[in-house]
């Protein structure tokens, strides 16, 4: 642990990053592990606090800076191990979605009953976008409350799947929203809190998003060294994990060790050509239709009560590909023709009911 005081350790920081464009200097993995402590731990002014992570942006993270922010949130997480054999995390982007209807919020119980256990891990909406987040559909519109976040956790072994928040799993971070907001534009914060480990069981598996290109690279990397097994990472659909619907995804899978394997997916690399053509068909149904909590809810509950409408092919295809590429089916078709057949047996919308009800009571 550094000898000087926080305000100082703060200080020499901003003298590295902070000195515009040609003079600024990069932090050692072991600086900026420290530098991001302190303000998660508030240790120093919310100015320099604010000065410092949008420095860090400005000058572009290198690797070694980004595995020491990194650090610094994941030593702050205590993970709840979980009686499961495997358990796949979605972290979707935690500022959400706003322009095409997506159903990732319902494609985590289909997946569930697949057989492979799924939770989203998100947060009540960020900035820049403010758009629709899990936490979001739960509190504003099944009136699930906040503070509930050791019953979700507990409740993922009996239903499979669950959902969880930043407000539970990482305090800290969620107590730096009001000074994001006053930010306006992402941060660091935004690509390392979708890669951290909430929840523990033998074998886990993170699908999450990069939006800017080279960031695959630092979250691949930190794969390696995070608790994950299996880290799936790609440019989806309004940069969430939906990938290969609206246009060719590029896809990182990492392993554990060695190199990530690269994937060009698409709905012709991924499906038969009748199944390509539902897909893209819902989709183009789906594209003048406006993202609201309501539309969403009316749309995801019938697509899990009767496997109809364009919102069950997203679902089916959502889940056909995260379980293919999660190693359940050996193909994404496959996967998907069995999401389909879940949807249509209305089970997945009993359970998400009976969730919702039980967290609620």
């Amino acid at each position: 642990m550094p000898q000087t005081d926080p305000e100082t350790r703060m200080k020499d920081a901003l003298q590295k990053i902070a000195a515009g464009p040609r003079l600024s200097k990069d932090l050692t993995e072991e600086e900026a592990e420290d530098a991001l402590s302190l303000i998660l731990d508030d240790q120093v002014s919310k100015v320099r606090a604010g000065v410092f992570l949008i420095a860090a942006r400005m000058k572009l993270e290198t690797l070694p800076e980004n595995i020491g922010y990194w650090r610094a949130l994941q030593n702050r997480v205590s993970p709840v191990t979980v009686d499961l054999d495997q358990l796949l995390q979605i972290a979707d982007p935690f500022d959400g979605f706003q322009r095409i209807p997506y159903f990732g919020f319902y494609a985590i119980p289909v997946i569930a009953e697949l057989g492979l256990p799924t939770y989203g891990h998100s947060a009540l909406p960020l900035p820049p976008k403010f758009g629709i987040t899990f936490e979001e559909v739960l509190l504003n519109q099944y009136g699930v409350v906040d503070g509930k976040g050791e019953q979700r956790m507990a409740l993922l072994e009996k239903y499979k799947f669950g959902y969880v928040s930043t407000q539970d799993t990482l305090p800290q971070l969620e107590a730096l929203r009001s000074l994001r907001i006053e930010i306006v534009k992402r941060t660091m914060l935004s690509t390392l809190e979708k890669i951290l480990l909430p929840l523990k069981a033998r074998k886990n598996i993170l699908a999450t998003t990069y939006f800017h290109r080279g960031y695959e690279v630092a979250l691949t990397e930190i794969g390696k060294l995070s608790q994950f097994d299996r880290v799936i990472i790609g440019n989806g659909m309004e940069g969430t994990t939906l990938f290969g619907v609206h246009k060719e995804a590029k896809v990182f899978v990492q392993d554990k060790t060695g190199k990530a394997e690269q994937k060009s997916l698409s709905l012709k690399t991924l499906y038969n050509e009748e199944t390509a053509e539902r897909i893209a068909d819902a989709q183009e149904e789906l594209k003048p239709i406006e993202s609201t909590l309501a539309t969403l809810t009316k749309m995801g509950e019938e697509a899990l009560q009767t496997g109809q409408g364009p919102a069950s092919l997203q679902i089916a295809s959502q889940a056909g590909t995260l379980t293919h590429l999660s190693g359940l089916f050996a193909t994404a078709q496959e996967g998907f023709d069995s999401a389909l057949a879940v949807l249509e047996s209305g089970t997945c919308y009993e359970k998400l009911m009976q969730w919702v009800e039980e967290i609620k009571s």
